[in-house]
C-alpha cells in the first residue's frame, strides 16, 4: 500500500538502528582483533558453525572438487597447467577451500607404492598426458603417484588454500552406480578393515600439513546393502580412527542414497567420544533423485518449493536448535556454459537456499578435462569451472554468479543489532546497490546495500528501507514501466510498501502497490532484460498460481537475512 512511514515504524526503526550503534567500539576492536590474528587452523565446530579453535570466529568453507580419485591416480590437469599456476587460480576465483578426492586403493595396495606417474598414464595409454605434464609439471613427472597427490596437496597449503581430502571411491574409477563395487560397506571394493586403514593413513600421511583441515569419510554411499545400522557402526568407527590418529582435523561424515538422506539421523543421532569436530556433508544437483527433466519443463516455484522442503526433511534440519551441526555441501553444480536450462532452474533455486542458510559448501568440480574418464581420453568436463585447457573460467561471468555464497552471510559472534537484509536477484546472481549518486541497480554482491524490512516472516507490507544513508530513504516504485528510485522519507510524498509473493510457499517476487489515479496496483520488482542492471517495476507474472509456465527469473527478487559485513 502506498503511504507515508508512520511515527511509530520510524521510532521503533530509529531505536534499533541508534541500539545497534553502541556496540560499533566492541565490533571494532573483534574486527582489528581477527585482522590481526587472521584464521588460524585447526579448525572446530561450534553449534551449527565451522570456527577457527584459537579466535572463535566463524571460517565459511567455500571449496571446489578437484579429482584424483579416477584410474591414472593423479590429480587432473597437472598436463593442462603448472599446478603451482592451478592453486593460485582457484584462490582468484573466490575459493579458500579445495576438496581433494582420493582412491582407498592408492593408499593401501602395494602396487601404488612406487607407481611412478608415467607408468599409470603409459599403462592406459596417455602419452598425450604424460608428455602435457613434461611439458608444465617435469618435476612431478618423475614422482610416484603418492608424491604427485603430495606435491598438489602442498601447492594448495602454499597458496593459502585449506583442504579437504575427500575418500571417494576404494578402487580408481569414475563414480558412481549401482553396482560398481564401491557402494557400500561389503561391496567388492569396499572392505570395512582396508576403508579403515585408508583414513586412518591418509590422516597420518598430512598429520604435519595445518592446512588439511578435514576428511571426508566416504563419498556417495548407496546400494542395496545399504543400512541405517551398519552405517552407524561403520561411520562411527571412522571418526574415532580419524581422530585418534589426528584430533585436528574436523570429520565431514555423508549420509545414504548418494549422499542425498541424513534424515534417519532424526531418529538415531550419531554418537562419538568427542566433540567439536562433527560435520555432515550433503549433495544436491538437478539430477537428484530424477529430477533433471522436472527443472527444465515443468514449474519453477512448486519445482523450487519442493526442493527446499525435502532438503530440510533430508539434511537442513540438522543445522537448527542448540543441538545443531554444520553442514557442508560437498557437491553441487552444472553445466558452466549456462546453456543447460533445467540447470540453471536448478542453481538459481539451490544458490537461493544456500544463501538463505548461509551453508558451507564445495561446487563440482574444479576440473575442464580428464586424462581419461570411462574410457574417453581428455573428456571435457561440462561441470568444470575452468575450460578444458585449465586456463579460464568456462562461465564469464563466475564471479557474478557465485558471488554471494562466497561471502560469510552471518557471523555468529554478532547480535541480531547487526542484522539487515540483502535484496538478491535469484536468476543473475546480483544484489540490489545503490551507488554513490543514490542510482539503485543491480550489481556486485560484494557491494551490496543493506535494507530493512519488517514485513519478513508476517505477510505484511512494509517499507524497505535504504541503511545505508542513514535510514533516510525508501526504496519506491512510481509507476509502471519506470526503474525504482529511492524516495526520501521525509518528503510530503508517501513511499511504496512491499510484501513477498509466497509461490508454493517459496518466496518468489517482491511487490510493491502504486496508486495509480484513485486506484492502486501491484507492480514487481523486474530485472531488465539478462545484461542489464536497471530494475523496473512491472505488471506482476504467474499470477495465476504455481502452474505458470513462463518463466518468472527476471522477477525472481528475495530477502536474505544477513548480519556481517
Amino acid at each position: 500500500m502506498k503511504a507515508k512511514c508512520s511515527r511509530k515504524a520510524m521510532l521503533i526503526l530509529t531505536f534499533n538502528y541508534s541500539i545497534s550503534i553502541l556496540p560499533l567500539f566492541s565490533l571494532f576492536l573483534v574486527i582489528t582483533f581477527e585482522l590481526q590474528l587472521g584464521e588460524s587452523l585447526p579448525l572446530s565446530t561450534s553449534g551449527s558453525w565451522v570456527v577457527d579453535t584459537i579466535s572463535g570466529q566463524r571460517v565459511k568453507l567455500r571449496c571446489v572438487n578437484w579429482a584424483a580419485h579416477l584410474p591414472t591416480v593423479v590429480p587432473e590437469g597437472l598436463d593442462r597447467q603448472p599446478v603451482e599456476a592451478i592453486a593460485v587460480k582457484i584462490t582468484s576465483l573466490g575459493f579458500n577451500c579445495l576438496r581433494l578426492t582420493w582412491a582407498t586403493y592408492m593408499w593401501t595396495k602395494k602396487r601404488y607404492a612406487n607407481l611412478a606417474i608415467v607408468d599409470s598414464l603409459d599403462s592406459l595409454g596417455l602419452h598425450d598426458a604424460a608428455a602435457g605434464i613434461a611439458r608444465n609439471n617435469l618435476r612431478i613427472l618423475g614422482m610416484t603417484v603418492r608424491e604427485a597427490y603430495d606435491a598438489v596437496v602442498q601447492a594448495a597449503a602454499d597458496a593459502g588454500l585449506m583442504l579437504v581430502l575427500d575418500n571417494h571411491v576404494s578402487r580408481p574409477m569414475w563414480c558412481c552406480s549401482e553396482d560398481d563395487g564401491n557402494g557400500f560397506f561389503g561391496d567388492a571394493d569396499f572392505d570395512m578393515a582396508e576403508w579403515i586403514r585408508g583414513l586412518q593413513i591418509v590422516a597420518l600421511r598430512f598429520k604435519n600439513t595445518p592446512e588439511v583441515v578435514g576428511i571426508s569419510l566416504r563419498n556417495e554411499l548407496r546400494g542395496k546393502r545399504q543400512s541405517n545400522e551398519i552405517w552407524h557402526k561403520n561411520i562411527a568407527l571412522g571418526c574415532v580412527t580419524i581422530h585418534q590418529t589426528n584430533p585436528d582435523l574436523l570429520v565431514i561424515v555423508s549420509g545414504l542414497s548418494y549422499d542425498n538422506d541424513l534424515s534417519f539421523l532424526r531418529r538415531h543421532p550419531l554418537r562419538l567420544g568427542f566433540s567439536g569436530k562433527l560435520v555432515y556433508e550433503v549433495h544436491s544437483y538437478a539430477f537428484t533423485d530424477g529430477h533433471r527433466q522436472d527443472w527444465a519443463l515443468k514449474p519453477l516455484a512448486p519445482l523450487c518449493a519442493s526442493m527446499a522442503r525435502e532438503f530440510d526433511e533430508r539434511a537442513g534440519f540438522l543445522v537448527r536448535g542448540s543441538a545443531g551441526t554444520p553442514l557442508f555441501v560437498s557437491e553441487f553444480g552444472g553445466d558452466q556454459r549456462g546453456i543447460n536450462r533445467g540447470d540453471n532452474r536448478f542453481l538459481s533455486c539451490f544458490l537461493t537456499l544456500a544463501a538463505e542458510m548461509d551453508l558451507d559448501w564445495a561446487i563440482w568440480a574444479l576440473q575442464g578435462s580428464y586424462y581419461i574418464r570411462k574410457g574417453r581420453i581428455g573428456d571435457e568436463e561440462m561441470f568444470g569451472v575452468l575450460d578444458k585447457d585449465w586456463e579460464e573460467p568456462r562461465n564469464p561471468h563466475f564471479h557474478q554468479r557465485y558471488g554471494l555464497v562466497q561471502h560469510m552471510l552471518r557471523d555468529p559472534l554478532l547480535t541480531a543489532d547487526y542484522g539487515y537484509e540483502i535484496i538478491y536477484h535469484a536468476g543473475s546472481g546480483r544484489c540490489l546497490v545503490v551507488d554513490d549518486r543514490g542510482n539503485v541497480q543491480l550489481g556486485d554482491c560484494e557491494r551490496r546495500s543493506r535494507w530493512w524490512y519488517g514485513g519478513k516472516g508476517n505477510a505484511r507490507a512494509s517499507p524497505i528501507i535504504l541503511m545505508d544513508k542513514g535510514l533516510r530513504f525508501c526504496l519506491g516504485a512510481v509507476g509502471e514501466e519506470n526503474p525504482v528510485t529511492l524516495t526520501n522519507l521525509s518528503g510530503v510524498r508517501g513511499v511504496t510498501e512491499w510484501s513477498i509473493r509466497m509461490v508454493s510457499g517459496f518466496p518468489f517476487q517482491i511487490v510493491g502497490e502504486v496508486e495509480e489515479g484513485e486506484k492502486a496496483r501491484d507492480l514487481c520488482l523486474e530485472l531488465d532484460g539478462t545484461n542489464s542492471t536497471i530494475v523496473f517495476a512491472r505488471d506482476c507474472i504467474c499470477l495465476e498460481g504455481p502452474n505458470c509456465l513462463s518463466d518468472p527469473r527476471p522477477q525472481w527478487f528475495v530477502f536474505i537475512s544477513a548480519n556481517a559485513r
